[in-house]
């Protein structure tokens, strides 16, 4: 019976897929979570990571200013805050935290990319890295909830509300163009009561709040105006090795771009100037 118990876990064997590898945490200094074919989870390293600096973003240096702080603040071991950076899209939420990394990879800073249906791993993540000297942050990009989801009750647990919680060397750092991270509907603002002078939030839009209320520091992202909007293509151009004379000749057709795009934000500025300078600057 036991010969026969074993052809059948070896013929089991044949068929799974294999377990996922182990971590190869020398290979980059940003992984991706992924799930193996057995439901288990692993680090995928990143073979091509993009190097953005922080001095390329501007229009936000003020958001950049609190953001480096606090990863500073993180890296040399004191007190910091998960991040929650939400707000006009295409202003650099998620440029801040690739040009963070990039800045600080050598003094032990790594990136973790988690997609929201993996959230409910968090504790697997947590258990993973929390041996490692380095220090990781776990980015979740673009989030949005729009339910009471497996991962926004995962995220809401691991921020705060659970005996365990992430480990020292970890932080979450998020962008959603929400600032709740969920939709908001009419019906819900009519369910505010009023008593006295004083304001009562109905009870789904106090749920919606206690998410985004867990990330300890907020930092907002604005639209940016036309003069702005002009500078940032500037300074793309003068990357893309424009003259100033070709950068002023670019100005028009850089705002028609944006009318175009219905936005003038630093995505469509980048966008602008890589067609500019693709069909107008001098080959190198």
């Amino acid at each position: 019976m036991s010969k026969e118990l074993e052809r059948i876990l070896e013929r089991l064997e044949q068929i799974l897929p294999p377990p996922p590898p182990p971590t190869d945490w020398g290979a980059s200094i940003a992984f991706r979570w992924r799930r193996g074919g057995r439901g288990e989870g692993w680090l995928r390293p990143v073979r091509h990571v993009h190097r953005m600096r922080l001095s390329d973003l501007r229009g936000i240096a003020a958001q950049i200013a609190r953001v480096e702080q606090n990863t500073r603040q993180f890296l040399e071991g004191r007190p910091a805050n998960n991040v929650l950076l939400t707000g006009a899209r295409g202003t650099g939420k998620s440029s801040i935290v690739k040009g963070l990394l990039n800045k600080y990879h050598g003094r032990g800073l790594r990136l973790i990319e988690v997609e929201k249906s993996d959230l409910a791993d968090l504790p697997a993540i947590t258990d993973l890295v929390a041996s490692r000297p380095e220090r990781f942050l776990l980015f979740c990009d673009d989030l949005t909830f729009h339910g009471a989801e497996e991962g926004y009750i995962a995220l809401k647990v691991a921020l705060d509300g659970s005996i365990s919680t992430t480990s020292e060397n970890l932080l979450i750092y998020a962008t959603s163009n929400r600032r709740h991270l969920m939709p908001e509907y009419m019906q819900e603002n009519l369910d505010t009561k009023y008593v006295g002078d004083e304001i009562h939030p109905g009870e789904t839009v106090e749920e919606k709040i206690s998410l985004s209320e867990r990330f300890g520091l907020w930092v907002s992202f604005y639209p940016f105006d036309q003069d702005e909007y002009l500078e940032i293509v500037a300074h793309w151009l003068s990357c893309f090795s424009c003259s100033k004379r070709e950068i002023e000749q670019s100005r028009e057709e850089a705002l028609q771009w944006s009318l175009q795009r219905g936005s003038r934000s630093g995505r469509v500025a980048y966008q602008f100037a890589r067609d500019w300078a693709g069909k107008h600057a001098k080959k190198k």
